[in-house]
């Protein structure tokens, strides 16, 4: 019998495996946790979210937002679970870690076509067809024979990890419940508001942080751009935090009825409304420096963290110059990527990508045409950046309204255009042959 073998249990691995076998293939999946574990997960769960518990915006006029809904559309195994444990976020979809992941988990247990196995994968199968979707955190052994079947160097560079606090430690006289111009839930957000003396305090404790310090040979590793450590933002001036994770617009103080100087945003966790995470606050900071910097955060001064800000490296391939649109590898047309090790960036675009390397490695060991989306489709979109990219220097790209082909003329109110490229995308979805669209109201 041959196989398809999908090697990592993360979000486009769980999506790959869950897409192939759905489609009929025989699955062999492969996940090393908890045999063999990282720097950072802590269970061996499928799908372990690592950083954010948000899989951001669920507004069809929203990038991401269009994303899920496409991948609803397609019967996606984990934004299903992932609504289904779901927590309040406002307009963004954010999930219980625990009850996602062993949603997930307990679903690919389940499936008659998947066969799991738990151990490191440190060759590639020549026969049958492989999806590798290792994701940010490829083995040391594995990557090495990534880099032996395509030929290039690996690109690296770094992700942070934002820390998470005990809820019953949080000041809620000081800290208010209220989501950003008050839209979507108010009890999805706590907001630990900053004065301008505060703010100057809390810089300068920051930017003299202890950090964990690199290896020499990770020296120069670049951080990505889409989610840099607080420390690295507060480096670039003064003011560069206020305009980014700690901006006060559209966030009333009751106590003061104006927007603080600064804000700092914490989400909740979990159903229970037990933990909140630190909505931008990625960091490097050894972990006793994290608990007095960020205990100065008025709301937070007596916060008890569960678990510490941390930093991983992330791996990625030269898509372009190795994979199509159909994420299928030129000189090896039986390997398949997915996830973030293709060069999409985040959550939802690595279980999407999953989706595509999922049923196209079923198709191919049928002998059928390779499924590829629209360019006007953001699942399509992405795809088509990771397999075109022309430019000097090719990085992980998010779901964006920027990758995606503009209107044929010009609308100059943003929400508008949003809306009319998002109706777009779903006629352009409904085009595509032999895809069994899930209808959605």
């Amino acid at each position: 019998m041959t196989y398809v073998t999908v090697i990592g249990g993360g979000l486009a691995g769980s999506e790959a495996a869950w897409q192939a076998a759905e489609a009929g293939a025989k699955v062999r999946l492969y996940e090393m946790r908890p045999v063999k574990r990282t720097p950072v997960h802590q269970t061996g769960d499928f799908a372990e979210l690592v950083c954010s518990n948000s899989l951001k915006s669920n507004s069809i006029t929203n990038a991401a937002g269009l994303l899920k809904e496409e991948m609803r559309r397609l019967e996606s195994m984990v934004i299903a679970c992932g609504d289904a444990s779901s927590v309040p976020a406002g307009d963004a979809l954010a999930v219980d870690r625990i009850l996602f992941a062993q949603a997930i988990t307990a679903r690919l247990e389940g499936h008659p076509n998947i066969e799991i196995i738990r151990e490191e994968v440190t060759e590639i199968p020549e026969d049958g067809v492989t999806i590798i979707a290792t994701g940010p955190l490829t083995s040391e052994a594995l990557a090495g024979k990534i880099g032996e079947i395509t030929g290039l160097t690996q690109l690296h560079f770094y992700d942070a990890v934002a820390p998470t606090i005990d809820a019953s430690t949080i000041n809620r006289e000081i800290a208010f419940a209220a989501s950003r111009y008050d839209k979507g839930d108010d009890d999805a957000y706590l907001n630990c508001p900053m004065n301008r003396e505060e703010y100057d305090a809390f810089y300068e404790a920051l930017t003299h942080a202890e950090l964990v310090p690199l290896a020499e040979h990770e020296a120069k590793t670049p951080y990505f751009e889409g989610c840099l450590p607080i420390e690295v933002l507060a480096s670039r001036g003064p003011k560069t935090l206020c305009f980014g994770p700690m901006k006060p617009v559209g966030l009333t103080d009751p106590r003061t009825g104006r927007w603080p100087w600064a804000c700092v945003q914490l989400r909740q966790e979990n159903r229970d409304a037990t933990l909140y995470s630190m909505v931008g606050f990625q960091t490097r900071m050894k972990w006793g420096d994290q608990k007095r910097v960020l205990r100065m955060i008025p709301g937070l001064e007596e916060a008890e963290f569960v678990r510490y800000g941390v930093i991983h490296r992330n791996t990625y391939i030269q898509s372009p110059q190795l994979l199509n649109e159909a994420l299928q590898m030129k000189t090896r047309p039986n390997i398949f990527f997915a996830g973030q090790i293709t060069g999409v960036e985040g959550y939802v675009e690595s279980a999407a990508a999953g989706i595509l390397a999922g049923r196209n490695a079923a198709r191919f060991l049928r002998g059928e045409p390779l499924l590829t989306l629209p360019e006007t489709t953001m699942l399509g979109a992405l795809a088509h950046y990771v397999a075109h990219y022309d430019g000097k220097d090719f990085q992980p790209m998010n779901s964006n309204w920027g990758i995606v082909p503009p209107l044929p003329t010009r609308v100059r109110d943003k929400k508008e255009k949003a809306g009319i490229m998002a109706e777009r995308a779903m006629a352009a979805l409904e085009t595509v042959q032999g895809l069994n669209l899930l209808a959605r109201v």
